[in-house]
């Protein structure tokens, strides 16, 4: 490992040069440099990667460094078959790096588990189908099977999906956004009644101030620098709260402009940068908000007002409950939560009162804490305030991570449905689907470790890597009578299987999907709620392959019957059928078939942002929360003794890693070159345990149970981040984070505040090179 403090921006030549280097990686490098160039192009395919839209510029490559390396991975000529599964046993692949299992490359054909051989062996598909349909009809219950989805399904396969366990009789739909932005969900329907962001990519052309709270823009969605670039370069100010300093919200050089990359010029991305705790953020707007309180109060003395009186009245809830709870905290709290000064906290007011237009944005710094509701709904009372929702230029916006997260969930991904769904699923399929609420992915975790829950489906993702607890969920996979994973890459989740376990090879967004009807078209949703085409390019590397949709219509005819609700040939012959059906189904989908044909797609639309307030008031609510007793999910303080070293820690990607998909050993801009087992934290920390960079110490949990969660010898890193904060990579780190340590309201894991102490390995080994 080497360790060398990185001087450059964010993009510019070294995104170019990770780039080239992860296209020969790819061992197919003439059809990816033709992929990345179709990549979000009308004619193309969605970028397999983050959820940030696009503007349809013409004559513009449309991708980024991760988006690359997302291709590049996907579109790999590297091929899994039943050699490999011949070769090596399912203990031997498990004791193996994340890294490794991928990097095998695409799987290839159908294969099962054989627990007396411990090895997957080739099985027919229609083999497949009938053991998953003869575990599925044998379930004493319906939901004793878990539907589990990643957001990288497209629109058409998750539709199907999603009718497919419905019909099955369960709704239970745990998904990856339970792990990522359901606090997001949860807070702006109990808010502004959808939870969906509220701006489009062009509100961002006409913000005055853009306010970023807990998000890496540089590594988890890199093209949102451009447009944070260039909203500083027409004077709006970019206001960056994150605890850790990170190079994606300092500077970058635009690739695409010739001129910045010729001079190794740069582009700030943000005008101004907090670094609150851990947590801290809430207590830092709700100082805010005092601050704007108190001069609106001074204002009105003089007969005027700061705040947007008349939107108040018209559109919200709320409001005096809110206000006397924001007289009520002290500053010593917000101080103290927040470690930012009062100055600090009044500058970032300054830039807020003077801003006529104003966009909140946040990510999972914000969406994996215990108060993650409500820190999110302390972002909306803010902006309802001073009437920042449904005005362009406006808005509410939460970044999403994987590319149609939020179109899964639009489609009907849901474990609480909304009776209008099911109401719209009767009317349309005939028949009744069950409206009890189903499991989310910590409750299905739950079930399957308790045994209550049989059957594990997973259409894409890596449950095991993805989610905390590790060995827990481990040991939950292993308690099922049958784990079912449709992949298109050997992952964690593979070979921790159940009983009896399935891998079922699927194309990913750059595979041509080719059925009986012709070249098939899916769709996806980004976190801006436009809806677009996407097209694969390059010929599938097996026969044996097969897409989502045939995949899943597969298992329904298996289970349910061949017209059991419909005749499910006929929609994976023919996607636009599936079109078809959505658009009879969920509300703006009208004309689905004839406006993904539109250059960049289609606006679904946002009731919030036509200030159509969907709660049962009829307006926005203002919520009165109170600040958290503590930044820890539990009295953490109770469970340490004497002289040991407390912590919040936070897991965090490297900038070679998508999700649980790890590119590589790098984190270029944090200057880690060739690891992963690292530990960030503040030098005034590190000298305060008599440690130097590169020493190696053990991290253990906190938690009020019996269970030892620890991980032991992790280098020390330096790094730019308050004092009593450190950070370390996932999933190496998901061991430290409790099952039952959950945001309220949400059950997102709490990721992002793990109690932990901090120790000097026994056996120290210097193997750090400093460059």
């Amino acid at each position: 490992m080497s360790y060398k403090q990185y001087s450059g921006s964010a993009g510019g030549w070294g995104a170019l040069k990770a780039t080239t280097q992860h296209l020969f990686k790819s061992q197919n490098v003439a059809k990816n440099i033709s992929n990345l160039l179709r990549t979000n192009q009308n004619d193309g395919f969605d970028c397999p990667g983050c959820a940030w839209g696009e503007k349809h510029v013409s004559g513009r490559f449309r991708f980024c460094e991760n988006g690359a390396k997302a291709v590049n991975w996907e579109a790999t000529s590297r091929l899994v078959e039943r050699d490999f599964f011949a070769e090596y046993t399912v203990s031997w692949l498990n004791k193996q790096s994340d890294y490794f299992l991928e990097y095998q490359g695409r799987l290839a054909e159908p294969v099962c588990y054989n627990p007396q051989t411990d090895h997957y062996e080739p099985i027919h598909w229609d083999d497949a189908f009938s053991l998953i349909a003869k575990h599925l009809n044998a379930l004493s219950d319906p939901n004793q099977a878990e539907f589990y989805t990643s957001g990288r399904a497209s629109n058409e396969a998750a539709f199907v999906y999603q009718l497919l366990a419905r019909r099955f009789g369960t709704n239970n739909f745990p998904d990856c956004s339970n792990m990522c932005h359901e606090a997001t969900s949860h807070a702006l329907s109990h808010t502004i009644g959808i939870g969906k962001g509220t701006v489009t990519i062009d509100d961002f052309e006409e913000a005055d101030a853009i306010f970023l709270f807990g998000q890496n823009p540089g590594t988890n969605h890199p093209r949102m620098l451009e447009t944070l670039s260039s909203a500083y370069r027409r004077g709006a100010r970019v206001v960056a709260f994150n605890n850790l300093k990170e190079r994606g919200l300092e500077r970058f050089t635009n690739p695409q402009r010739p001129l910045e990359m010729l001079s190794n010029g740069s582009t700030p991305t943000t005008s101004d940068y907090f670094m609150p705790k851990l947590g801290g953020d809430m207590a830092a707007v709700r100082g805010m908000v005092k601050i704007l309180l108190a001069r609106h109060q001074e204002a009105m003395n003089h007969g005027g007002a700061i705040f947007d009186l008349e939107f108040i009245s018209e559109h919200t809830q709320g409001l005096e409950a809110y206000l006397s709870l924001v007289e009520a905290t002290p500053w010593s709290d917000i101080l103290d939560q927040s470690g930012l000064t009062q100055d600090e906290i009044t500058r970032a007011a300054d830039i807020y009162q003077h801003a006529d237009r104003r966009i909140v944005t946040w990510a999972m710094g914000v969406t994996q804490h215990k108060h993650s509701v409500a820190t999110i709904q302390e972002l909306v009372n803010l902006q309802l305030l001073f009437g920042q929702v449904g005005k362009p230029g406006a808005g509410l916006c939460p970044v999403r991570g994987h590319s149609n997260v939020q179109g899964d969930r639009t489609v009907g991904i849901n474990e609480k449905p909304p009776q209008a769904l099911l109401d719209n699923i009767e009317r349309v399929f005939g028949f009744q689907p069950s409206a009890s609420h189903g499991h989310n992915v910590n409750q299905a975790l739950q079930a399957m470790r308790r045994g209550e829950s049989k059957v594990f489906i997973g259409l894409g993702g890596n449950l095991v890597a993805a989610a905390p607890d590790t060995p827990e969920v481990a040991a939950a996979m292993a308690q099922c009578e049958l784990t079912v994973h449709i992949a298109t890459k050997l992952n964690r989740t593979h070979v921790n299987p159940g009983k009896a376990s399935l891998i079922l090879p699927c194309f990913g967004r750059t595979d041509i999907d080719t059925q009986a009807t012709g070249e098939q078209q899916v769709t996806v949703e980004d976190s801006f709620s436009m809806v677009h085409a996407s097209s694969g390019q390059i010929t599938p590397g097996s026969e044996q392959m097969r897409s989502e949709v045939a995949i899943l219509t597969g298992i329904a005819k298996a289970t349910l019957g061949e017209d059991n609700p419909v005749h499910w040939q006929s929609l994976a012959d023919d996607y636009s059928e599936i079109r078809r059906l959505i658009e009879k189904t969920i509300p703006g989908f009208e004309q689905f078939g004839e406006r993904i044909k539109a250059s960049g797609g289609f606006y679904l639309g946002n009731s919030a942002r036509a200030l159509n307030w969907q709660t049962p008031s009829g307006k926005a609510q203002i919520k009165a929360n109170a600040l958290p007793q503590s930044l820890f999910p539990f009295d953490a303080q109770a469970c340490t003794s004497a002289g040991q070293n407390l912590f919040v820690l936070q897991t965090m990607r490297s900038h070679d890693q998508y999700n649980t998909t790890v590119y590589g050993y790098d984190d270029r801009y944090r200057g880690i070159f060739g690891e992963r087992e690292v530990v960030f934290m503040n030098e005034k920390d590190i000298a305060a345990m008599g440690l130097s960079v590169g020493d190696k110490v053990d991290i253990e949990s906190l938690w009020p149970d019996q269970t030892e969660r620890r991980i032991t010898g992790f280098k020390v890193i330096p790094y730019t981040i308050p004092q009593g904060n450190i950070a370390a990579y996932f999933p190496e780190a998901n061991v430290l984070i409790p099952l039952e340590s959950k945001g309220d309201g949400s059950d997102t894991p709490t990721s992002k505040s793990v109690a932990v102490t901090v120790t000097a390995s026994q056996l120290q080994e210097s193997l750090l090179k400093i460059v």
